[in-house]
């Protein structure tokens, strides 16, 4: 394993906690549960950033709404994009590098490990208290890369995602295997897509079954931080670029988001 510099160091020394997004399925909405804690933290009153390291499907930068953004370089290295009027979250992600928005990132291993490292080691991310790190599903090479990168700095943990599935609850049995591997402390699991509540009734049908996260989350002995409901208010905030967290409070969605922000923030000021 390479050893960290200083150098390597300098541009995550503001950064009080890491939080990893982790997967082994893709679809689960790993961006969405991003996206929604760095909004979720920052209505806490948090510095945020958002890595997305997701090299192949680089979604997050739709998500909110900077797209057509451009990164640039400063003496400490890249500067990230910043997100809103307030410019109160920064984000860096492979889809500010491409030259059109539908190009495929074509890359064996070798080159994705080497941006990881860099993106890691070379954005000029300030002082912030959280730096929500989004990932692409899966155990691989990527994955352990961003592990092995992150471990010197202040890395507080892993969220898990999982859908009700047996065949998402399966995937993900197995990124918590990778986890223990790793020596990586996992902060729970989150049940995404966990049943669709009606907006006229508020009757709420389990689409996808139910209760495997939580069930999962028993079995392997760490918490489960909530079950996020389809939400149709939550999906067009996403399409649009807005800030679900603002503008829909009283949306299905909402009370379980800024609960499970609310778990993370509780499990970081225990660790400091």
């Amino acid at each position: 394993m390479a050893l960290c510099t200083p150098a390597d160091r300098a541009n995550l020394a503001g950064v009080r906690h890491i939080v990893l997004v982790l997967s082994g399925k893709g679809g689960v909405g790993k961006s969405t549960l991003s996206t929604e804690l760095a909004l979720a933290l920052r209505h806490a009153g948090k510095r945020v950033g958002i890595l997305d390291v997701d090299l192949c499907g680089p979604s997050i930068p739709r998500m909110l709404r900077v797209q057509d953004s451009a990164v640039h370089q400063c003496d400490s290295g890249w500067v990230p994009v910043f997100v809103g009027q307030d410019k109160a979250i920064a984000l860096m992600s492979i889809g500010f590098l491409l030259e059109r928005p539908d190009d495929a990132v074509v890359w064996r291993g070798p080159k994705k490990n080497a941006l990881i490292k860099q993106f890691v080691t070379d954005v000029a991310w300030g002082e912030l208290d959280f730096l929500i790190v989004d990932t692409p599903p899966g155990t691989s090479d990527e994955h352990i890369s961003t592990v092995e990168a992150l471990r010197p700095h202040q890395l507080l943990g892993a969220v898990l995602v999982t859908t009700p599935q047996a065949v998402s609850v399966g995937d993900v049995r197995r990124e918590l295997t990778f986890c223990r591997k790793a020596g990586l402390h996992i902060l729970g699991i989150v049940e995404n897509m966990s049943g669709f509540v009606c907006p006229h009734c508020s009757e709420c049908t389990n689409i996808f079954s139910k209760g495997g996260g939580e069930e999962l989350a028993k079995h392997a002995g760490v918490p489960f931080l909530g079950c996020v409901p389809l939400d149709p208010q939550l999906s067009q905030s996403l399409e649009e670029g807005r800030d679900f967290i603002q503008e829909f409070p009283k949306s299905s969605a909402f009370p379980a988001l800024t609960h499970i922000a609310q778990q993370i923030l509780d499990t970081s000021q225990r660790s400091s």
